[in-house]
């Protein structure tokens, strides 16, 4: 079942195919929505693309960890993390 995930060339060949564009347009179109979603979560906003999720930033606060080779504890600072909710039109195609 698992299978290799696809590439940036074949996401771009399949866009270029699905939009009847050139490589190059595609190639350009999905570097945009990565720049703009990129830009928005790290200023702390969300983006909301219908039928994949919502992707979002989220705070984590200080906290001990453990080194899983010596199992030393340590202090992490607080930091972000990107956070990403499944849409449920996906989850309906997925489990289809």
């Amino acid at each position: 079942m698992t299978q290799k995930p696809m590439t940036k060339a074949a996401l771009v060949s399949a866009l270029s195919a699905e939009l009847g564009t050139d490589k190059a347009g595609a190639n350009a179109a999905l570097e945009a929505i990565a720049k703009i979603v990129s830009t928005e979560i790290a200023a702390g906003g969300a983006v909301t693309l219908p039928g994949l999720g919502k992707f979002s930033c989220r705070a984590r606060p200080d906290r001990m960890v453990r080194n899983p080779a010596t199992g030393e504890q340590m202090h992490k600072d607080a930091d972000r993390v990107a956070k990403v909710t499944i849409a449920k039109a996906l989850k309906d195609v997925i489990n289809a």
